[in-house]
């Protein structure tokens, strides 16, 4: 079972917060609970957003809700920080990064 960090926190702070210490991120996102691993996050094409690896969606596991996905910040609810972290980036190190009109956190390796 997971353990959930509680804290009062806007869903900026909360996605900052998750990036910066490579946490876990469990919301619900067009009707679907999903838990995923916050890489990037900031304005993108002109939209608030955030680049995420989903790891679940409502419960299931599986290959097929597994992978990249870019996520509207206005349309996440229901935001919990999770105790639980991830390593760190999934790209290899010779990989580009998207290109963002303004970041405003991106997963740091280096620590």
């Amino acid at each position: 079972m997971r353990k959930i960090v509680s804290f009062p926190s806007s869903l900026d702070t909360q996605l900052r917060f998750a990036i910066t210490n490579k946490r876990l991120l469990r919301f619900t996102y067009d009707g679907a609970v999903r838990v995923v691993e916050p890489h990037d996050y900031g304005v993108h094409n002109g939209e608030t957003k955030v680049l995420a690896f989903q790891r679940e969606k409502a419960g299931r596991r599986n290959e097929d809700v597994r992978g990249w996905r870019w996520l509207d910040v206005s349309k996440i609810t229901d935001c919990i920080v999770l105790d639980d972290t991830f390593r760190g980036s999934r790209q290899a190190s010779d990989q580009q990064h998207h290109h963002w009109d303004v970041l405003y956190a991106r997963v740091d390796d280096t620590a």
